[in-house]
Formats: C-alpha cells, sequence, structure tokens
C-alpha cells in the first residue's frame, strides 16, 4: 500500500506541475505543441526514474558536503546519454526541444526528488518515485498541449482538425496563453482537491537542498526558540 502510494502521488496529490509548481520553464516552453510535449515528459521521466535509482543506489556513499554536485553529474550523464539516443534515433523531435532537452540537468523536479527523496529511501520506492513523478510531469504536459494546440492551432500532433481550423484561438500557442492555461489548471486542480492536497506542515526550509548548511534555517531558529 505504501509503495502504491508513492507511486501516485505524483498524479494529483504532489503533481511536479499543477501542485508544486516546479518546471514551468519546460512547462511553458514545450506545451504549445502535443508532440513536443510528449517528448519533453517521456525525457524527464526517464532522466528522473534512472538518477533517482542510481543515487539511492550511492546515498550512504556520497559525501554529504558534495551531494547537489554529485547529483547533478550522475543527472547530467543520464541527460547526455538521452541526448545520443533521440539525436541518432528521433532526430526531428531532438531538433524541437532544442536546449530545454540539455536543460533538463537543471530542471528543478529532477533534482528536488533526489535531495527529498531519492537520497533517504531504497532502490524500489525510489523508482517508484521516478515513474510517478515523471507520468505526473508528461500527463500535465500533454494536457496543457492539447488545450493549447487543439483551440490555439486547430491540430493535434500536428494533424489539422477540420471543424476547428478556421475557429482557432491563436494566443494560446503564444507565451500569454501558456501562462493563462497554466493559471487556469493550477486553479481547477486546486479547486478539485479544495486547496488540500498539501498540508501546511509540508513546506518550510526542509524542501530546501541547502536545508542542512543554510545559515537562514528558519526552522532551526523556531526549534532554538
Amino acid at each position: 500500500m505504501k509503495q502504491l502510494s508513492i507511486l501516485l502521488k505524483g498524479l494529483i496529490k504532489e503533481n511536479p506541475v499543477f501542485v508544486l509548481v516546479l518546471g514551468t520553464c519546460p512547462t511553458l516552453a514545450m506545451t504549445d505543441s502535443v508532440t513536443r510535449a510528449i517528448g519533453m515528459g517521456l525525457s524527464a521521466a526517464a532522466v528522473l526514474i534512472c538518477s533517482n535509482i542510481v543515487i539511492s543506489l550511492l546515498r550512504n556513499v556520497i559525501p554529504d558536503k558534495v551531494r547537489i554536485p554529485s547529483y547533478i553529474v550522475v543527472i547530467a550523464g543520464f541527460v547526455t546519454a538521452i541526448q545520443m539516443v533521440l539525436h541518432a534515433y528521433m532526430p526531428d523531435l531532438y531538433d524541437s526541444l532544442g536546449t530545454y532537452l540539455a536543460l533538463i540537468v537543471v530542471n528543478c523536479i529532477i533534482l528536488g526528488r533526489a535531495e527529498m527523496f531519492a537520497s533517504k529511501n531504497g532502490v524500489l520506492d525510489s523508482a517508484l518515485d521516478g515513474v510517478g513523478m515523471g507520468l505526473g510531469f508528461t500527463l500535465a504536459l500533454f494536457l496543457m498541449a492539447t488545450i493549447r494546440e487543439v483551440f490555439g492551432a486547430g491540430s493535434f500532433c500536428g494533424y489539422e482538425i477540420p471543424v476547428l481550423s478556421n475557429y482557432t484561438i491563436p494566443i494560446l500557442i503564444q507565451a500569454p496563453g501558456g501562462f493563462m492555461v497554466f493559471g487556469l489548471l493550477i486553479a481547477i486542480v486546486n479547486a478539485v482537491t479544495k486547496g488540500k492536497v498539501l498540508k501546511k506542515k509540508d513546506f518550510g526550509c526542509k524542501g530546501c537542498p541547502a536545508y542542512s548548511s543554510c545559515s537562514h534555517n528558519c526552522d532551526a531558529v523556531k526549534e532554538a526558540k
């Protein structure tokens, strides 16, 4: 039951895009096309799963003082592998993702899960966390891209929808439209879950990668008082 909960929490309860509001740069940039959104989502998910597994395996080996640089090296290795695979077998998708593919290295979803989960849990749980968060990220991108491409360009995955081709809303595939759809979906998720997907205690300094070394640790100051 615990493992099922770990797998499912990334879909709604702790969805990285609509609840935790992480990875907003690729979310806004890649969702003007369903094809690009799926490509970005699956690429990030693959890196997330693989990096979670490796970091979990090395969690007792990596020195605490260099854990963040170590995580970035692991993540960068898998991003490079994904780039090489896409460049070799899916060159069109590789070109369409552009620099955002390389920027997966600094995607705060992946680094955040490495610091907050993989470094503290076993391999199986870390792999399930990666799958859940990766699926949540991919589904969020797919939902946004579907709305933006269908109503903004009158197409789906590049294929024209005859009924909508003459009734498009071009602003939806532009930056302002991306922000608008993003905000509306966050509001809908918040309304459906009644704002209770995350409790107040889930927020605070402990979510920060620099928590243990920060000289302005708010939680520590409160405990001292």
